[in-house]
């Protein structure tokens, strides 16, 4: 955890200075936010009971998303950071719901024992990790989010086809993401970059939609 710590540090500097909100969760706007909620969330069944995991939850956003698309009428929710100030956060915003201060690399949740895992944000700022070590964190915590997962995950990272690169932005390319996913978590994999943001969405599940 102790070399992650940069970005931890980051994002809770974004919430002392604007609160528990979508500006302290480094977004630049609500609208686009709600954009990644309803692609990211898009691998979750409409018409089936599952259970939610949100890694990187922050002060738990999604959870407001989930609520007014009615997700959670069917729903049971967990929700998972690195931050214990973002997790006290979100126990404040919703006491209703779980939230753990985890760090998934060195305790993991156990196998399969989620339905589906939503990580929206967790790899899209690098801060000032190198491109290499940042590359690693991603894997390593796909490659454990998916055992954990009965279904699948959907997470997002910044597109390498852009104008121009930002050096504090994880913009991943594109094979190498599938090829890593292809070998170490499953073939069964959809690529979203019709949204209208300069990302791009994955969704990975265990069996083809």
């Amino acid at each position: 955890m102790n070399e992650y710590r940069t970005l931890v540090e980051h994002y809770e500097n974004k919430l002392n200075e604007f609160g528990p909100n979508y500006r302290g969760m480094d977004w630049p706007n609500e609208k686009d936010l709600l954009t990644r909620f309803r692609v990211l969330t898009s691998i979750v069944p409409k018409s089936q009971k599952v259970s939610i995991l949100d890694l990187g939850c922050g002060v738990g956003l999604l959870v407001d998303y989930l609520y007014t698309e009615k997700l959670l009428d069917r729903s049971t929710y967990l929700g998972v950071d690195l931050s214990s100030k973002m997790i006290s956060a979100a126990k404040h915003r919703h006491p209703d719901q779980q939230f753990l201060v985890q760090d998934l690399l060195v305790e993991p949740l156990p196998e399969e024992s989620v339905d589906y895992a939503i990580m929206n944000g967790l790899l899209t700022e690098k801060r000032d990790l190198s491109q290499s070590k940042m590359k690693q964190f991603a894997k390593e915590i796909l490659s454990s989010v998916f055992k954990s997962c009965k279904f699948g995950m959907a997470f997002n990272v910044m597109s390498p086809h852009v104008d121009w690169k930002r050096d504090d932005l994880f913009h991943w390319e594109l094979d190498d993401a599938v090829s890593f996913l292809r070998q170490n978590c499953s073939g069964n994999i959809r690529v979203m970059l019709d949204y209208g943001l300069f990302e791009y969405t994955v969704h990975v599940t265990r069996e083809p939609r």
